[in-house]
């Protein structure tokens, strides 16, 4: 007997938006799953709307599945042309068959997830509280210097090792929000310009998105009621300049079920520019 569950690639920064709408993502994935995969969208009675949540749900073997990328080097880095996830499941078709279609996805400017659709019930988005009453701190821009000798913090490495923004990490809330404040009082009294101050609760997402930073495809990973999730981030100027405006602009891609012997691989491709072979 195979046990299986649900499988989501889905819209990182409405993931969380679904019972807003209807029923809790697990319960949508899951009938999907049982007709073999398909596109969940809002509203759920008519075409995908511009700008509300997106994701597509197949059914999986219920253990770690191999993910895996093909690239291309955009305008700062490499970007993904090719997702593929190993279902751990026998090809479902006519033995013939080679692909089902199940849908198109968008590219969120805020990432995509994969992972366990009972387990992303509970994931804590973008304006989300707090998961561990832990914050962190963040300061960036020209006086950055200036503000690590007076306050501190670590240099938050990026992607090919080069320096991020200055921080201090795993603070209490009280204590982030004071930091930040002191550091507005210390801007005040000698008037700079320049210096970027945020504090990001721990909210799933922003754990995510911390863990992905010097990955080359900002590529994180956390654990998530007994499950792995793993976020995709979106090389900022490949974004803005091919899939800005989304589905608004009809920036989608398909997502598929694919043969590969006699075993079943959940595939989205977003091409890459003709001018930029793979």
């Amino acid at each position: 007997m195979v046990d299986l569950g649900a499988l989501v690639l889905g819209m990182a920064g409405s993931i969380d938006q679904w019972p807003e709408h209807g029923d809790p993502l697990s319960v949508r994935t899951t009938a999907a799953a049982q007709q073999g995969g398909g596109h969940l969208h809002e509203p759920a009675d008519r075409s995908s709307q511009e700008w509300f949540c997106e994701a597509v749900a197949v059914p999986a073997r219920d253990r770690p599945l191999k993910v895996r990328a093909q690239t291309w080097d955009s305008y700062d880095g490499p970007v993904i042309t090719l997702l593929e996830v190993d279902l751990g499941l026998p090809w479902p078709g006519d033995p013939g068959g080679e692909s089902v279609h199940l849908g198109d996805l968008p590219i969120d400017r805020c990432g995509m997830l994969l992972g366990d659709a009972h387990a992303l019930d509970s994931f804590v988005g973008l304006s989300g509280e707090s998961i561990d009453g832990l914050a962190d701190v963040t300061y960036w821009g020209k006086y950055e210097d200036d503000a690590h000798a007076c306050f501190g913090g670590e240099s938050m490495s990026q992607v090919d090792g080069r320096r991020g923004p200055y921080g201090r990490l795993d603070l209490p809330l009280h204590e982030a929000h004071e930091l930040v404040d002191q550091i507005g009082d210390w801007l005040s009294k000698d008037p700079r310009t320049g210096l970027t101050v945020g504090a990001d609760a721990h909210t799933h997402f922003h754990l995510l998105d911390r863990a992905g930073k010097a990955h080359p495809l900002l590529a994180g990973q956390i654990e998530l009621d007994g499950a792995r999730i793993l976020r995709l981030g979106w090389d900022p100027g490949d974004h803005s300049t091919r899939h800005r405006g989304e589905r608004a602009w009809d920036q989608v891609y398909a997502v598929t079920l694919e043969r590969a012997g006699t075993t079943t691989l959940l595939r989205w491709t977003i091409p890459a520019e003709p001018d930029n072979p793979e």
